[in-house]
């Protein structure tokens, strides 16, 4: 048999860079599915909630709703005694009383707390006696609550485009009320076996053939990937019967798999249906072990690929090129790759010339560490990929890696995955622009709002990656610098404004809403920024509402647009969102207090170049409303 011999062999980067600049992995267009049929789909859209989640201030349990300041000192041998309003509010009804002071109404679980009132005395601690509610324990503002906003805010980003649906992410979507969602059009992927020698799993065998396992590997790894694969079959060495399985390929995929015909045997045709393309090959030979016989082609800028036949090579070679242009063309992020320190159990020789992977199983040493051991099956092992816990790159100038060397070990699907940043200190809607825009580069981020001090505390102890300030230091009027100590470095962020807010028919300055009594307010929670704010704002005052202290400042909104409250301070962009009257109290510095020791993280540098001065991202914080840290 005459062999004909690879034209130009590649570099496997070179290789990748000529292939991609040939094709399009831009993802798919998006689609509307309805919430019952979106489970397990990538998001196509930034979904933001257009309701308050809960809805409403709601008791979270049966009893009586009150003034918390009224049960002060309550206690089995001196209860207090309120007079019972006549209304009890059930589950699904808007309360009209209102909870005066030293009295108290009835509510369920789950009901809407009136006006009024600012905690929920359980039954169990109460007695009702001709009228009057007998109160046998103290609560304080905010027990048996959930605050309106407090979970999710109207406005706020739940999740992100690029996500990949789990069953908490529809309940998500649920709870904020969507009946359908925007997700990206899986990726039809049509898979083409080739060979004489081939014949499918359950058919008849007899020497020289094989079992077609490359179909079902290549199906299923796909549709692990997101994808619809299609299995077209196996064909025979035939040019008529291969070249119209491509024409039908082509005329419904997205992407074009064939495996085997590609080593330039003279019985080889895959490679001489697809030269017949336009553009055609891109790449045939890429100096690689397993994988060097890979076709990277064309038609127009629809990827085509023949992976070599042998089941480790088509599997190395599918998870090197093809993996990753199918997560992109499915919305997602490239996958992470795991990379642990072991040492070579044996001495290994490599082929020079050519990128070895070479596949390791891991033991544990005595010592602790990790001892890998070369599996070599060969390119023709069916087994030795999905034994192996991981894979050695060997570099192609390299012949002898001599036992007890230290290697990088590249984990394959196995191992704990973490979020790749953890946030923890004050939120923001700019935060999440930024956790938005982290995910979309594929960082995993995990936000808990805390509180800027709070999240001082957690980035001391080395609890997070970076925790979100806007502290103001009265001596020095200076934002967030001076709480640092010598663990954390500070990372500016950008600049925002607080202000009160009030309903849009509300006219009056704010020296004229402080000063009506009457008008009741809507606080923080104590070690927020904002709350540092408003007792500076508010000096001795303490207004009707000021120990309703929801957490966020989506909460303040909901308060003050449900009209639970009158006033409140919360930041620009937020009022704009919610349709509220803002009155600017000052300007501050949102910044990132950082570990020292995390400072060179991925994630965190991620995160430092989009921050940068220069970097495009401010145009999108700019547009959101938040200005450069060197404005003020």
């Amino acid at each position: 048999m005459r062999q004909r011999q690879f034209l130009e062999v590649l570099d496997r980067d070179e290789a990748e860079r000529r292939w991609r600049a040939a094709i399009d992995a831009a993802p798919l267009p998006a689609e509307r599915v309805a919430l019952a049929d979106s489970l397990g789909r990538v998001l196509g859209e930034d979904v933001r909630a257009e309701v308050d989640v809960p809805g409403f201030d709601r008791s979270n349990m049966d009893g009586f709703a009150v003034r918390a300041e009224d049960t002060y000192g309550a206690n089995e041998e001196a209860p207090v005694r309120l007079r019972l309003g006549a209304e009890s509010v059930p589950t699904g009804v808007a309360p009209k009383a209102e909870v005066e002071p030293g009295t108290a109404i009835a509510i369920a679980t789950g009901g809407m707390l009136p006006r009024g009132a600012d905690a929920v005395v359980p039954v169990e601690v109460t007695d009702v006696e001709a009228g009057t509610l007998v109160v046998r324990r103290a609560c304080v503002p905010g027990a048996a609550l959930s605050f309106a906003g407090t979970d999710i805010g109207c406005g706020e980003t739940v999740l992100f485009a690029g996500t990949r649906l789990t069953s908490r992410d529809t309940g998500v979507l649920a709870a904020i009320g969507r009946r359908d969602v925007d997700v990206v059009r899986r990726p039809r992927v049509a898979i083409l076996s080739t060979g004489d020698e081939l014949v499918q799993p359950g058919e008849a065998m007899r020497p020289g053939l094989v079992y077609d396992s490359n179909g079902r590997i290549l199906a299923d790894a796909v549709r692990e990937l997101g994808g619809e694969p299609e299995f077209l079959g196996a064909f025979r060495d035939d040019v008529a019967a291969l070249r119209a399985a491509l024409r039908r390929a082509l005329g419904s995929a997205d992407l074009v798999l064939l495996s085997g015909g590609t080593s330039k045997g003279e019985g080889d045709l895959n490679g001489q249906v697809v030269a017949e393309l336009d553009p055609g090959i891109v790449v045939h030979g890429v100096a690689l072990k397993p994988g060097k016989p890979i076709c990277l082609a064309a038609s127009g800028r629809r990827p085509v690929v023949i992976l070599p036949g042998f089941p480790t090579s088509a599997v190395f070679t599918f998870h090197e090129f093809v993996a990753p242009v199918i997560r992109e063309l499915s919305g997602l992020a490239p996958g992470p790759c795991e990379v642990i320190s072991a040492r070579l159990a044996q001495k290994t020789v490599s082929e020079r010339g050519r990128l070895e992977y070479l596949l390791v199983g891991l033991v544990r040493r005595p010592d602790g560490g990790l001892a890998a051991y070369p599996m070599g099956k060969g390119s023709g092992s069916v087994t030795a990929f999905s034994r192996a816990d991981g894979f050695v790159r060997i570099p192609r100038n390299t012949e002898i890696v001599e036992a007890d060397s230290e290697v990088a070990v590249t984990l394959i699907g196995r191992g704990l995955t973490l979020a790749d940043l953890v946030v923890i200190g004050s939120h923001c809607v700019g935060l999440d622009a930024i956790a938005a825009a982290l995910a979309r580069e594929g960082f995993t981020v995990k936000v808990m709002a805390v509180g800027s001090q709070g999240g001082l505390a957690a980035a001391r102890r080395g609890e997070c990656d970076t925790a979100p300030i806007h502290l103001l230091d009265p001596a020095s009027q200076t934002y967030n610098r001076p709480f640092l100590d010598d663990s954390l470095r500070l990372l500016p962020g950008y600049t925002r404004l607080q202000g009160v807010v009030t309903r849009a028919d509300e006219a009056r300055e704010i020296d004229d809403l402080l000063a009506d009594t009457a008008l009741r307010m809507v606080n923080r929670n104590r070690g927020s920024g904002t709350r540092i704010l408003i007792d500076r704002v508010l000096g001795a005052r303490r207004p009707p509402g000021h120990a309703y202290e929801p957490r966020s400042h989506f909460a303040v909104a909901a308060a003050v647009a449900q009209k639970r409250a009158d006033w409140g301070v919360t930041i620009e962009t937020v009022a704009r969102q919610s349709g509220l009257r803002f009155r600017p109290l000052q300007p501050e510095h949102y910044d990132f207090a950082v570990p020292v020791d995390r400072w060179e993280r991925p994630a965190v540098r991620a995160l430092r170049r989009l921050l940068a001065p220069a970097s495009p991202f401010r145009a999108k914080l700019e547009a959101l409303g938040f200005g450069s840290p060197h404005e003020c």
